[in-house]
Protein backbone atom coordinates (compact mmCIF):
# COMPACT_ATOMS: atom_id res chain seq x y z
CA UNK A 1 0.00 0.00 0.00
CA UNK A 2 1.36 3.42 -0.97
CA UNK A 3 2.18 5.69 1.96
CA UNK A 4 0.13 8.90 2.19
CA UNK A 5 1.83 12.05 3.49
CA UNK A 6 0.03 13.44 6.54
CA UNK A 7 1.80 16.80 6.24
CA UNK A 8 2.34 18.73 3.02
CA UNK A 9 6.03 19.60 2.98
CA UNK A 10 6.22 20.99 -0.54
CA UNK A 11 6.40 24.65 0.55
CA UNK A 12 9.02 23.82 3.18
CA UNK A 13 11.19 22.08 0.62
CA UNK A 14 10.75 24.94 -1.84
CA UNK A 15 11.85 27.38 0.87
CA UNK A 16 14.91 25.27 1.66
CA UNK A 17 15.80 24.99 -2.04
CA UNK A 18 15.47 28.77 -2.39
CA UNK A 19 17.93 29.29 0.49
CA UNK A 20 20.36 26.85 -1.12
CA UNK A 21 20.13 28.60 -4.49
CA UNK A 22 20.80 32.02 -3.00
CA UNK A 23 23.77 30.89 -0.90
CA UNK A 24 25.31 29.04 -3.85
CA UNK A 25 25.46 32.32 -5.76
CA UNK A 26 28.46 33.09 -3.57
CA UNK A 27 29.58 30.07 -1.57
CA UNK A 28 31.34 27.22 -3.36
CA UNK A 29 31.24 23.82 -1.66
CA UNK A 30 30.73 23.53 2.12
CA UNK A 31 27.49 21.62 1.47
CA UNK A 32 27.45 20.10 4.97
CA UNK A 33 27.82 23.53 6.60
CA UNK A 34 24.93 25.01 4.61
CA UNK A 35 22.67 22.00 5.21
CA UNK A 36 23.25 22.05 8.97
CA UNK A 37 22.71 25.83 9.14
CA UNK A 38 19.34 25.46 7.42
CA UNK A 39 18.52 22.51 9.68
CA UNK A 40 19.23 24.71 12.71
CA UNK A 41 16.89 27.42 11.41
CA UNK A 42 14.07 24.87 11.11
CA UNK A 43 14.87 23.19 14.44
CA UNK A 44 15.17 26.51 16.35
CA UNK A 45 18.72 25.89 17.52
CA UNK A 46 21.96 27.84 17.86
CA UNK A 47 25.11 26.84 15.99
CA UNK A 48 28.81 26.88 16.86
CA UNK A 49 31.01 26.88 13.75
CA UNK A 50 34.63 25.79 14.22
CA UNK A 51 37.44 25.91 11.71
CA UNK A 52 40.73 27.53 10.77
CA UNK A 53 40.70 31.09 9.34
CA UNK A 54 39.65 31.70 5.76
CA UNK A 55 37.30 28.76 5.14
CA UNK A 56 34.03 30.76 5.02
CA UNK A 57 32.80 30.29 8.60
CA UNK A 58 31.73 33.91 8.97
CA UNK A 59 30.77 34.20 5.32
CA UNK A 60 28.45 31.19 5.58
CA UNK A 61 26.68 32.75 8.56
CA UNK A 62 26.36 36.14 6.81
CA UNK A 63 25.02 34.48 3.66
CA UNK A 64 22.38 32.63 5.67
CA UNK A 65 21.32 35.96 7.16
CA UNK A 66 21.15 37.40 3.66
CA UNK A 67 18.53 34.83 2.65
CA UNK A 68 16.25 35.71 5.59
CA UNK A 69 14.22 38.92 5.99
CA UNK A 70 15.31 39.31 9.61
CA UNK A 71 17.24 41.75 11.75
CA UNK A 72 20.94 40.86 11.74
CA UNK A 73 23.74 41.94 14.04
CA UNK A 74 27.37 40.96 14.34
CA UNK A 75 29.41 41.04 17.52
CA UNK A 76 33.20 40.66 17.56
CA UNK A 77 34.15 39.05 20.86
CA UNK A 78 37.37 40.34 22.44
CA UNK A 79 39.04 39.85 25.87
CA UNK A 80 37.88 43.30 27.06
CA UNK A 81 34.25 42.86 26.01
CA UNK A 82 31.80 43.41 28.87
CA UNK A 83 28.34 41.83 29.31
CA UNK A 84 26.76 45.28 28.87
CA UNK A 85 28.43 45.55 25.45
CA UNK A 86 26.38 42.53 24.40
CA UNK A 87 23.12 42.77 26.32
CA UNK A 88 22.76 46.53 26.76
CA UNK A 89 22.83 48.84 29.74
CA UNK A 90 20.62 51.06 31.88
CA UNK A 91 21.26 54.81 31.41
CA UNK A 92 19.76 57.92 32.94
CA UNK A 93 17.51 59.99 30.68
CA UNK A 94 17.74 63.58 32.00
CA UNK A 95 14.81 64.82 29.90
CA UNK A 96 12.39 62.39 31.53
CA UNK A 97 14.35 62.16 34.80
CA UNK A 98 14.34 58.37 34.80
CA UNK A 99 16.53 55.40 33.96
CA UNK A 100 15.90 53.50 30.74
CA UNK A 101 17.31 50.36 29.21
CA UNK A 102 19.26 50.70 25.98
CA UNK A 103 19.33 47.40 24.14
CA UNK A 104 22.58 45.88 23.02
CA UNK A 105 23.38 44.12 19.73
CA UNK A 106 22.07 40.79 21.03
CA UNK A 107 18.56 42.16 20.43
CA UNK A 108 18.25 40.93 16.88
CA UNK A 109 16.82 37.93 15.06
CA UNK A 110 20.08 36.47 13.82
CA UNK A 111 23.21 37.25 15.79
CA UNK A 112 26.67 36.39 14.48
CA UNK A 113 29.29 36.19 17.24
CA UNK A 114 32.77 36.15 15.76
CA UNK A 115 35.49 34.33 17.72
CA UNK A 116 33.21 33.59 20.66
CA UNK A 117 36.04 32.02 22.67
CA UNK A 118 37.95 35.32 22.92
CA UNK A 119 35.64 36.77 25.59
CA UNK A 120 36.11 35.97 29.30
CA UNK A 121 33.74 33.90 31.45
CA UNK A 122 31.60 36.80 32.68
CA UNK A 123 30.75 37.79 29.10
CA UNK A 124 30.10 34.17 28.12
CA UNK A 125 27.74 33.83 31.11
CA UNK A 126 25.76 36.80 29.84
CA UNK A 127 24.63 34.60 26.94
CA UNK A 128 23.23 31.78 29.07
CA UNK A 129 19.75 33.21 29.62
CA UNK A 130 19.24 34.69 26.18
CA UNK A 131 20.32 31.51 24.36
CA UNK A 132 18.13 29.19 26.42
CA UNK A 133 15.09 31.30 27.31
CA UNK A 134 15.13 33.88 24.49
CA UNK A 135 15.01 36.76 26.96
CA UNK A 136 17.27 39.18 28.81
CA UNK A 137 16.75 40.17 32.45
CA UNK A 138 18.24 43.51 33.54
CA UNK A 139 17.61 45.26 36.86
CA UNK A 140 14.68 42.96 37.60
CA UNK A 141 12.95 43.58 34.26
CA UNK A 142 12.67 40.87 31.60
CA UNK A 143 12.94 41.80 27.93
CA UNK A 144 11.81 39.05 25.53
CA UNK A 145 13.61 38.63 22.23
CA UNK A 146 11.85 39.02 18.90
CA UNK A 147 11.35 35.63 17.29
CA UNK A 148 12.94 33.91 15.51
CA UNK A 149 16.14 34.27 17.53
CA UNK A 150 19.27 32.43 16.39
CA UNK A 151 22.91 32.69 17.51
CA UNK A 152 25.64 31.66 15.07
CA UNK A 153 29.07 31.69 16.69
CA UNK A 154 32.51 31.02 15.21
CA UNK A 155 35.75 29.91 16.81
CA UNK A 156 39.26 29.03 15.68
CA UNK A 157 40.55 25.70 17.11
CA UNK A 158 44.20 26.42 16.27
CA UNK A 159 45.09 29.83 17.70
CA UNK A 160 44.59 29.48 21.47
CA UNK A 161 46.53 32.51 22.74
CA UNK A 162 44.13 35.00 24.27
CA UNK A 163 41.17 32.62 24.18
CA UNK A 164 38.97 31.09 26.86
CA UNK A 165 37.44 27.64 26.92
CA UNK A 166 33.68 27.87 26.53
CA UNK A 167 31.77 26.75 29.66
CA UNK A 168 30.08 23.37 29.30
CA UNK A 169 26.75 25.00 30.17
CA UNK A 170 27.14 27.27 27.17
CA UNK A 171 28.29 24.54 24.79
CA UNK A 172 25.19 22.57 25.76
CA UNK A 173 23.02 25.43 24.53
CA UNK A 174 24.28 25.03 20.96
CA UNK A 175 22.20 22.64 18.86
CA UNK A 176 25.15 21.88 16.57
CA UNK A 177 28.88 22.25 16.56
CA UNK A 178 29.94 22.23 12.91
CA UNK A 179 33.58 21.51 12.13
CA UNK A 180 34.31 23.14 8.78
CA UNK A 181 37.07 21.45 6.73
CA UNK A 182 39.27 22.86 3.99
CA UNK A 183 37.66 22.73 0.52
CA UNK A 184 38.82 19.99 -1.84
CA UNK A 185 40.93 21.01 -4.83
CA UNK A 186 38.05 21.04 -7.33
CA UNK A 187 35.96 23.30 -5.08
CA UNK A 188 38.87 25.69 -4.65
CA UNK A 189 39.36 25.85 -8.43
CA UNK A 190 35.63 26.63 -8.86
CA UNK A 191 35.92 29.35 -6.23
CA UNK A 192 38.88 30.94 -8.02
CA UNK A 193 37.07 30.76 -11.36
CA UNK A 194 33.91 32.33 -9.96
CA UNK A 195 35.64 35.24 -8.27
CA UNK A 196 38.22 35.80 -10.98
CA UNK A 197 35.96 38.43 -12.52
CA UNK A 198 33.32 38.90 -9.81
CA UNK A 199 33.49 41.72 -7.27
CA UNK A 200 33.44 40.12 -3.80
CA UNK A 201 33.61 43.28 -1.69
CA UNK A 202 30.00 42.76 -0.55
CA UNK A 203 28.94 39.19 -1.40
CA UNK A 204 25.74 39.38 0.68
CA UNK A 205 24.40 42.05 -1.69
CA UNK A 206 24.18 39.38 -4.40
CA UNK A 207 21.51 37.54 -2.40
CA UNK A 208 17.80 38.21 -2.02
CA UNK A 209 15.80 37.36 1.12
CA UNK A 210 13.45 34.41 0.60
CA UNK A 211 11.97 33.84 4.07
CA UNK A 212 10.25 36.27 6.44
CA UNK A 213 10.06 35.82 10.25
CA UNK A 214 6.42 34.76 10.27
CA UNK A 215 7.11 32.11 7.63
CA UNK A 216 10.12 30.79 9.57
CA UNK A 217 7.93 30.36 12.65
CA UNK A 218 5.29 28.53 10.58
CA UNK A 219 7.90 26.14 9.18
CA UNK A 220 9.26 25.48 12.67
CA UNK A 221 5.78 24.64 13.90
CA UNK A 222 5.35 22.28 10.97
CA UNK A 223 8.65 20.56 11.76
CA UNK A 224 7.73 20.10 15.43
CA UNK A 225 4.49 18.38 14.39
CA UNK A 226 6.26 15.62 12.43
CA UNK A 227 5.77 12.05 13.58
CA UNK A 228 8.44 10.05 15.41
CA UNK A 229 7.86 6.47 16.56
CA UNK A 230 8.37 5.36 20.15
CA UNK A 231 11.24 2.95 19.25
CA UNK A 232 13.16 5.91 17.80
CA UNK A 233 12.57 7.97 20.94
CA UNK A 234 13.91 5.03 22.96
CA UNK A 235 16.93 4.81 20.62
CA UNK A 236 17.69 8.52 21.17
CA UNK A 237 17.44 8.04 24.95
CA UNK A 238 19.71 4.97 24.83
CA UNK A 239 22.24 6.88 22.75
CA UNK A 240 22.55 9.75 25.21
CA UNK A 241 22.46 7.34 28.17
CA UNK A 242 25.35 5.40 26.62
CA UNK A 243 27.52 8.53 26.54
CA UNK A 244 27.13 8.82 30.32
CA UNK A 245 28.37 5.28 30.88
CA UNK A 246 31.18 5.05 28.32
CA UNK A 247 34.62 4.35 29.81
CA UNK A 248 36.31 6.92 27.52
CA UNK A 249 34.12 9.82 28.64
CA UNK A 250 34.42 11.99 31.71
CA UNK A 251 31.14 13.80 30.90
CA UNK A 252 28.21 12.44 28.92
CA UNK A 253 25.43 14.18 27.03
CA UNK A 254 22.61 15.89 28.91
CA UNK A 255 18.84 15.44 28.49
CA UNK A 256 18.99 18.66 26.46
CA UNK A 257 21.05 16.64 23.96
CA UNK A 258 18.20 14.12 23.65
CA UNK A 259 15.79 16.93 22.83
CA UNK A 260 18.29 18.38 20.36
CA UNK A 261 18.61 15.01 18.60
CA UNK A 262 14.84 14.70 18.30
CA UNK A 263 14.26 18.23 16.99
CA UNK A 264 17.22 18.11 14.58
CA UNK A 265 16.11 14.70 13.28
CA UNK A 266 12.61 16.08 12.63
CA UNK A 267 14.04 19.02 10.69
CA UNK A 268 16.24 16.63 8.71
CA UNK A 269 13.24 14.43 7.88
CA UNK A 270 11.29 17.47 6.67
CA UNK A 271 14.19 18.56 4.47
CA UNK A 272 14.27 15.04 3.06
CA UNK A 273 10.57 15.33 2.15
CA UNK A 274 9.17 13.04 4.83
CA UNK A 275 6.68 13.80 7.58
CA UNK A 276 8.10 11.05 9.79
CA UNK A 277 11.54 10.46 11.28
CA UNK A 278 13.74 7.50 10.32
CA UNK A 279 16.87 6.14 12.05
CA UNK A 280 18.93 7.66 9.23
CA UNK A 281 17.71 11.14 10.21
CA UNK A 282 18.94 10.61 13.78
CA UNK A 283 22.27 9.20 12.60
CA UNK A 284 22.80 12.16 10.25
CA UNK A 285 22.70 14.67 13.11
CA UNK A 286 24.23 12.53 15.88
CA UNK A 287 27.81 13.78 15.43
CA UNK A 288 27.14 17.56 15.26
CA UNK A 289 24.64 17.30 18.14
CA UNK A 290 26.73 15.17 20.51
CA UNK A 291 30.35 16.02 19.65
CA UNK A 292 30.57 19.20 21.75
CA UNK A 293 28.45 17.85 24.62
CA UNK A 294 30.79 15.10 25.74
CA UNK A 295 34.19 15.30 27.46
CA UNK A 296 36.94 12.73 27.04
CA UNK A 297 38.79 11.43 30.08
CA UNK A 298 42.30 12.90 30.42
CA UNK A 299 43.81 9.49 29.56
CA UNK A 300 41.90 9.16 26.30
CA UNK A 301 42.67 12.76 25.42
CA UNK A 302 46.38 12.03 25.87
CA UNK A 303 46.02 8.99 23.62
CA UNK A 304 44.61 11.16 20.84
CA UNK A 305 41.13 9.67 20.90
CA UNK A 306 38.47 12.00 19.41
CA UNK A 307 34.86 12.59 20.35
CA UNK A 308 33.80 11.42 16.89
CA UNK A 309 35.50 8.06 17.43
CA UNK A 310 33.69 7.54 20.73
CA UNK A 311 30.31 8.45 19.22
CA UNK A 312 31.00 5.98 16.39
CA UNK A 313 31.79 3.25 18.93
CA UNK A 314 28.56 3.94 20.80
CA UNK A 315 26.44 3.92 17.62
CA UNK A 316 27.99 0.61 16.56
CA UNK A 317 27.18 -0.90 19.95
CA UNK A 318 23.49 0.03 19.84
CA UNK A 319 20.73 -1.78 18.00
CA UNK A 320 19.26 0.65 15.47
CA UNK A 321 15.46 0.30 15.15
CA UNK A 322 14.03 -0.54 11.75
Amino acid sequence: MEYQQRTDLQELQESVDSIYREIRKVLVGQEALVRLLVTAVLADGHVLIEGVPGIAKTLGARLLAGTLSVKFSRIQFTPDLMPSDVLGTTVFNPKEARFEFRRGPIFSNLVLIDEINRAPAKTQAALFEVMEERQVTMDGTTYPMDLPFLVLATQNPIEQEGTYRLPEAQLDRFLFKIKVPYPVEEEEVRMLSRFNVTDVSDPVSLLRPVLEPARIMQLRHQVRSLHIEEPLLRFIARLTQATRQHHSLYLGASPRASLALMHAAKATAAMNGRDFVTPEDVLEVAYPVLGHRILLTPEKEMEGVTEEEVIKQILQSLEIPR
